[in-house]
């Protein structure tokens, strides 16, 4: 058997019904967009200016702070329609060792060839999880117009795709066999992030009040790649394959520097952040070293620097946040209970595994005061670049502090005959009532 094909349709299988996005909102932000919103806590991390208008020190509640979480969890596929059974097929072609002549050999490659070229340009798995430190973000407003915010979280993404290579024959005495580069290909990252921002008012007016805010975010990024060939046959395959996803990376840390600003008045308010002005930079672990290696490490590190030849690899790669602006705006009632809020990225950024995103979102939500009754909110989002997700979001809010949110995908893929979701969104945390 072929194992790395039989693992390339496991992987898909079960992470497809049981996976856990580094660099997507936290908690009720991925229902309510950028909007900074005083009676939803995780809005205080998309605008560095946000922060001071999450207390009142008027009232006494200087102080807000996060309990548990969030916790995010997602998953986002492509097209995998039918893969079992083109996994299927491809593994009966490249397990037989005896086609008889050289007419049989073309037609088993072309037929490899097509179903290896399919699942490339089509299939991939991604999974992402994301968590709020315990008691994290701790705001606090100062007496004098000024807000402080400490914040700490822990990420990761993963992303799982073929990199096709042509198949060819391969005579031994008077029969042939099929071989190939194509390879199961993976890239991971993890995120600890510790962030200190600043906030005050700096202009008011008898039509509103402009705050701007300032915000360090220290990374602490590792990043890694694994690629195995999908006929490696040799005994310490999966071993090899396995190890190299928790160790084959390189840690760094970097700081990235975000900047906003935020004018609220009675019934409306404006908003604009600057994330990462600075663009800081973070190396991958690098492929195609192959001295020294053997067995199963050295198939992989020659397919490596082959993919590298064709154009369809980089044995050095680095990871830079690119700056991205956002703007944001939103009606709402006097005591902020109702919002109709919107925002929409300026351009578009890469994650750490090479995926664009450009949001637009527009929701709707409703903040309840009273204890027993929940808040709820709806929304839309949609990734306007890359993979051009469509997103149906919704979430409530019980008893002022607990809050679940999730989000549906309204592209679908078949898998073993059922209709899913591409992607799919989960949240919850428990935090301070305002």
């Amino acid at each position: 058997m072929k194992i790395y094909i039989s693992m390339f349709g496991a992987l898909f299988s079960s992470l497809t019904m049981a996976a856990m996005p580094v660099y997507l909102p936290v908690g009720s932000s991925y229902t309510l967009s950028g909007v900074i919103n005083p009676r939803a806590l995780s809005t205080s991390l998309s605008n560095p200016a946000a922060p001071y208008l999450m207390g009142s020190v008027s009232s006494g509640q200087n102080v807000r702070l996060g309990l548990l979480g969030p916790v995010g969890l997602s998953y986002e596929l492509g097209e995998v329609g039918n893969l079992t059974d083109k996994v299927d097929d491809l593994e009966s072609l490249l397990n037989r060792t005896d086609y008889q002549s050289q007419a049989e050999v073309d037609a088993a490659i072309a037929k490899a060839n097509s179903i290896v070229r399919d699942v490339a340009s089509t299939a991939y798995i991604k999974v992402a999880g994301s968590s709020q430190i315990p008691f994290m973000p701790f705001i606090y407003k100062t007496n004098t117009r000024g807000a402080f915010i400490i914040d700490a979280s822990a990420s990761f993404l993963g992303r799982a795709n073929v990199l096709a290579d042509d198949i060819v024959a391969e005579q031994t005495g008077s029969t042939y066999k099929i071989k190939s580069d194509t390879s199961f290909y993976v890239k991971k990252a993890t995120d600890l992030r510790l962030g200190l921002g600043y906030s005050q008012s700096v202009l008011r007016t008898n039509y509103g009040e402009l705050i701007g805010g300032v915000k360090a975010n220290l990374h602490r990024i590792s990043l890694g790649r694994s690629l195995v060939v999908l006929t490696d046959e040799n005994d310490d395959a999966s071993k090899v394959f396995t190890d190299s996803l928790f160790s084959d990376q390189h840690s760094s840390s970097n700081v990235g520097i975000d900047i906003g600003a935020i004018w609220v008045s009675n019934h409306y308010q404006l908003g604009a952040t600057v994330a990462n002005i600075n663009q800081p930079k973070f190396d991958y672990a690098d492929l195609g070293n192959c001295s020294n290696l053997s067995g199963s490490k050295l198939t992989s590190c020659n397919a490596a620097v082959v993919f590298s030849g064709k154009g369809k690899l980089d044995l050095s790669e680095t990871y830079q946040m690119k700056t991205q602006s956002t703007i944001d705006g939103a009606i709402t009632s006097r005591n902020r209970q109702w919002i109709l809020a919107g925002s929409y990225d300026l351009n578009s950024v890469k994650d750490p595994v090479g995926d664009k995103y450009r949001w637009a979102v527009a929701s709707l939500s409703f903040f309840s005061d009273n204890l027993i009754a929940p808040g709820f909110r709806v929304g839309y989002r949609e990734n306007l670049v890359g993979s051009q997700l469509k997103y149906v979001t919704g979430g409530l809010t019980f008893f002022r502090r607990l809050n679940l949110d999730v989000a549906v995908s309204t592209g679908t893929t078949e898998y073993n005959g059922h209709s899913i979701p591409r992607s799919a969104y989960f949240s919850i945390g428990y935090d301070m009532a305002f």
